[in-house]
Order: structure tokens, then C-alpha cells, then sequence
């Protein structure tokens, strides 16, 4: 009953935004993605990611500023029956213009949060929980771009866990033209624990930061792209009622490096151990170095496709992953114009 409820709410939205939208339109993109991982530190992890995720939603745009956007993300994993295991809604509210993005409902994270270091936020997201639920709001200039976020993960009931993310991210570019910038990105995850009391279970908060200065030299030298980072890192850690902050820290650094379909990114960690729970697990050494090499054969128009192989590095260990990425994105397409 609660299911049809659902869906007769979500058919009268859609009808009323229909009616009053100045035009219709929709929205085709997906990711497929096959990552084989033989992590010799993390034996439980090491495994073979494989799969699609295919995102179709229709658009009912009021005005240039005023969407109302609805439709699924699917996820099929190869050999996995039944064919979509996973569907994730789309559903939410979008204004734009030319400085302000604001969304709040079930909405994709890809451009959004995906440049958040791996460190903070690891890249198993993108396969498995493409979307935020709740709100971003992000502003940008040809100086500065911000964006503040939270997304809920589990709503708290008597044996869920109330449990949501919230940060904040952003660059600034001081010069239009210039290659200096600085970079932040900050989050964290609020553990609030059932509904059910229990003593000895305590609210948890679990997060990361980076502020890093950064140097883009694209097209400045004979390379495509070339661009260097280096910052601090710090994750804060607490269980409360038992201990405070725990403010492990390091140093991070970043190069990036292309020329026509071939790229290099090597990542370098120093410091503490950290513990971030959605965070890539190789920070928990003290020592770190991740080097990519990346060659794209498949580019055109809404489309890429990547083969990147990665040599992870730890005091050690030596391990390697290789994987294929391909991502495709249609665009938004016009299905109906109302005239007014």
C-alpha cells in the first residue's frame, strides 16, 4: 500500500510539472566500469568490480531556472541476476543560473562531489551509490567556486542508524589567467546510532580535510595538461562520550600529466595513520604512493572511455589494479515545448 502511495504521489508531481512546464525534455547517460583490485595489504578487498550503471530521467522545466527532474539509476552487474540489481531513484528540484546550482531530492554525484580526493571519499562510490539524497548548493565565478552538501545515508529507526554526510569544497583562483589556485575539501559522517537506547552505543563522527596549493600549466608547455598539488590532510575522529578528537594529519601531494591520449597521476601520502570510513583504506599508512597510468582510446562527444593501470605502493607491499572505465552522456534533449 505505502509502495502505491509512492506512486501515485510521484504520477500527481509529474503531472502537475508537466502542466505548467514551458518544455519537456530528457536526460540518457551511464557508466560501465570493469576494476579488478589484487590488493595484497587488504586480501578482503581484493576483488573484480564489473558492471553498468544506466541513468534515464525526464525534465519539466518551468523556466531557465526552474526544473523538476525525476527518473532511476540502474545498476546491472555482470552475471548478476536479476539483470538490474540495484535501482536507485532519481527525483529532485534544480535551479540554476549563471552563478548558483541548488538541488535538493535524490540527485547524481558525478561532477558534483567526484573530485573529492580518494583519500576522503574512494572511487567504489561511483559504482555503488551514485547518488545524493538531500541537498547541494554551489556557487561559481571566474575566481572562486564553493559547494556546501549533505547527503543522508540511513534514516534512524529502530534498527537503522541515523547516519549523513555533510561537507563543504572548493578552489580559488586569485588570477583569470593565472596557474596558481587553492583547494579545500571537508566532510563528515554523523553516526547517530538506533532508536532503540542502548548504553554502550555512542554517537560517532568520522571525517576528513584537505587544503592544498595547486599549479595548472595546461597547454603552457608541449603536454595537454600538467598539473601539481601539495597540501595537508587531517581526519578527525570521535567516539562521543569516550574519547575527543583524534586529529591524525600528513602531507599530500598530486601531479597530473597528459599529452594526446596518454596521462600519468601519481598521488604521494606522508604522516599518520588515518581511519576514514568512506575513505580510500591505503591512508591507514603512514606511508603511501599511487601511480596511474592512463591511456584513453575511446573520446568523442559525451563519451570516454579509459584503461588506467595503478601501482599502489605501501611499506612492504607492492599491489596493482587494473581497470576500464567508459562513460557516455547524451546530453539533455527537448521532448515537448509548450508555447505560451
Amino acid at each position: 500500500m505505502i509502495k502505491k502511495l509512492h506512486v501515485l504521489f510521484l504520477f500527481l508531481i509529474l503531472s502537475a510539472g508537466a502542466a505548467k512546464a514551458q518544455n519537456v525534455d530528457f536526460h540518457l547517460n551511464g557508466f560501465g566500469f570493469f576494476d579488478n583490485r589484487e590488493y595484497k595489504e587488504f586480501p578482503e578487498r581484493s576483488r573484480t568490480y564489473s558492471g553498468i550503471r544506466t541513468t534515464l530521467d525526464v525534465g519539466f522545466n518551468l523556466d531557465s531556472n526552474n526544473h523538476f527532474i525525476a527518473g532511476a539509476n540502474m545498476l546491472h552487474e555482470f552475471g548478476g541476476r536479476p539483470f538490474f540489481v540495484k535501482v536507485n531513484p532519481v527525483i529532485y528540484y534544480s535551479f540554476t543560473n549563471k552563478n548558483w546550482l541548488f538541488n535538493i531530492g535524490a540527485f547524481s554525484r558525478e561532477g558534483l562531489l567526484t573530485d573529492y580526493p580518494r583519500a576522503m571519499l574512494n572511487d567504489t562510490l561511483r559504482y555503488y551509490r551514485p547518488n545524493v539524497e538531500g541537498m547541494a548548493a554551489r556557487f561559481k565565478n571566474e575566481h572562486v567556486t564553493e559547494t556546501i552538501w549533505i547527503d543522508w545515508v540511513s534514516r534512524q529507526t529502530a534498527t537503522d542508524r541515523e547516519q549523513f554526510l555533510f561537507g563543504f569544497s572548493g578552489k580559488y583562483q586569485p588570477w583569470k589567467k593565472g596557474p596558481l589556485y587553492l583547494a579545500h575539501y571537508a566532510f563528515m559522517l554523523h553516526d547517530a546510532g538506533t532508536a532503540t537506547p542502548d548504553p554502550n552505543d555512542h554517537i560517532q563522527d568520522n571525517g576528513a580535510i584537505q587544503v592544498k596549493l595547486g599549479a595548472n600549466f595546461s597547454h603552457k608547455t608541449f603536454l595537454d595538461s600538467l598539473n601539481v598539488e601539495a597540501g595537508g590532510m587531517m581526519s578527525l575522529e570521535r567516539i562521543r562520550g569516550v574519547d575527543g578528537f583524534q586529529k591524525p594529519t600528513g602531507f599530500v601531494a598530486s601531479a597530473y600529466l597528459s599529452y594526446w591520449r596518454v596521462a600519468l597521476y601519481d598521488e604521494f601520502y606522508k604522516g599518520d595513520g588515518h581511519h576514514i570510513d568512506y575513505g580510500d583504506a591505503y591512508y591507514r599508512f603512514k606511508t603511501y604512493n599511487r601511480l596511474d597510468f592512463i591511456i584513453t582510446p575511446f573520446s568523442a562527444k559525451g563519451l570516454k572511455g579509459q584503461f588506467v593501470f595503478s601501482l599502489h605502493n605501501s611499506p612492504g607491499f607492492s599491489s596493482n589494479q587494473e581497470a576500464f572505465r567508459l562513460v557516455y552522456d547524451i546530453g539533455r534533449k527537448n521532448l515537448v515545448r509548450f508555447k505560451d
